[in-house]
């Protein structure tokens, strides 16, 4: 403490240059490369629109057709199909349809980009050491900064819209999926991979015929994290553009709307629970099936 009371002032001003130094750099990257970045995320932004609106559009006796097939091909229950498609038209009665189905796009597009690159994350670090050792402390950072803190230099290089939204979504809900991903392959069993060399099996057969089978119920339970967590940002999504149950709640906060906010916000976990159960019945649809191929 005395060493940094003697020189409070020269702290200081240290300090202010390099914010300033910080500040500069990055407007004047985002001067230089903002156009850029947007026209490469263009064509997500069009699907993403496209998307939402065949959502939106679609008569309502097929999406919920869609979600029973989904809920039953995930659950094998009834009892759990007949909730989901009760919930929805609940949401739809209340008038929280398309703002639901918003949600449901940009849910789904942010779970498939994080699996499309947390599972081949986490296969890598799973096979090298230094790899997990780096990419570690980043997810760590990933999960423990507060959302609105990557939300300012994603805003700043990418304005208000989807594609900020989904970024915040995807650098928040990413990390599960990786940390799951690398811990079901490093939990296989050294015996089952000595026999698999053993018969002969190269790289990519003992990869993708024996370790990714058998730590699908870990990546399973890695997607189930992912979703719950996109879920969790759909509100913090909506302050900077983004449409969906969100917005409604938000509103509801700024207006002191009971009702409103309740609605929407049960909403939200009406879906939160359904894909939660749905996920985890298929996990443990894959454990047991793990199980018992194991035993024979």
């Amino acid at each position: 403490m005395e060493l940094f009371s003697e020189f409070p002032e020269l702290g200081r001003e240290d300090l202010r240059d390099f914010k300033k130094a910080v500040d500069f750099g990055f407007r004047s990257f985002s001067r230089a490369y903002g156009d850029e970045l947007e026209s490469f995320f263009d064509p997500l932004l069009h699907f993403m629109i496209w998307f939402e609106k065949l959502l939106i559009n679609s008569p309502w006796p097929v999406i919920l057709a869609v979600i029973a097939a989904l809920a039953w091909l995930g659950s094998r229950s009834w009892k759990l199909v007949l909730g989901s498609v009760i919930c929805f038209i609940i949401i739809g009665y209340f008038g929280m349809w398309e703002n639901t189905m918003a949600t449901l796009a940009i849910i789904s597009v942010a779970t498939f980009i994080c699996i499309g690159l947390g599972i081949p994350l986490g296969i890598w670090m799973a096979k090298s050491n230094r790899v997990q050792s780096t990419i570690t402390p980043i997810l760590d950072v990933m999960q423990t900064i507060p959302s609105f803190v990557y939300l300012i230099p994603v805003v700043m290089l990418l304005g208000i819209g989807k594609v900020p939204g989904l970024i915040a979504v995807c650098i928040y809900a990413a990390p599960p999926i990786v940390r799951l991903t690398n811990l079901g392959i490093r939990l296989v069993d050294e015996e089952v991979l000595e026999a698999a060399d053993a018969f002969g099996a190269n790289y990519k057969q003992r990869l993708w015929g024996v370790q990714i089978p058998l730590a699908l119920p870990n990546i399973f339970a890695g997607v189930n994290q992912t979703i719950m967590m996109a879920l969790a940002m759909v509100v913090i999504a909506s302050m900077i553009g983004v449409r969906g149950l969100g917005v409604p709640v938000l509103q509801a906060v700024s207006n002191q709307y009971l009702a409103l906010g309740l609605m929407n916000g049960l909403a939200i976990v009406a879906i939160a629970i359904i894909f939660d159960r749905v996920s985890q019945k298929y996990g443990q649809r894959l454990q047991a099936y793990r199980k018992g191929h194991s035993n024979d």
